[in-house]
């Protein structure tokens, strides 16, 4: 009888299992605006994350990014937040996949990406998001990390 009652117990606070977590291609989310592109102007950058459930600059969040090709689609994916705009904040999506022909740089491996892949900030998407549209934070990004991320991020609004 006590055995029984622990196991129940243990599988009440197992992880459940895995499954794919490659976000699919959506619609637009419903209520409120998703990311935007921005155009860099009057952008505070600043590095102060602090996990207390909301978004800051230097945290790795996730949230949906319309596709560059077809703004009306997106999906839900990791952005390195690195400043603000008035109330919005400002981002850039990070990928697992580097491109030679883009402006990327190199953030390492993470917790928001349960497959331990190395990501990459794709520079040249600068993104307005608002607070209340970021889904979770994911992880703190090294002030290295970030640093490289703002300069690239500056170097490609300068172009």
């Amino acid at each position: 009888m006590r055995r029984g009652l622990i196991d129940q117990i243990v599988c009440l606070f197992r992880t459940p299992s895995k499954k794919s977590t490659s976000p699919k291609p959506s619609s637009r989310p419903k209520g409120g605006s998703p990311a935007r592109e921005s155009s860099g102007t009057g952008v505070v950058y600043e590095y102060s994350p602090e996990m207390d459930g909301d978004p800051d600059p230097g945290e790795v969040v996730w949230t949906w990014v319309p596709y560059e090709e077809n703004p009306s689609q997106g999906k839900d994916r990791p952005v390195v937040i690195v400043g603000r705009k008035g109330s919005l904040l400002i981002g850039v999506p990070l990928t697992s996949k580097q491109h030679d022909n883009e402006a990327q740089v190199s953030v390492g491996t993470g917790s928001w990406d349960p497959e331990g892949r190395p990501s990459y900030a794709k520079l040249e998407r600068l993104l307005e998001i608002e607070p209340g549209r970021v889904r979770r934070e994911g992880a703190i990004l090294s002030r290295a990390h970030f640093d490289e991320v703002v300069a690239g991020v500056r170097r490609e609004q300068s172009r």
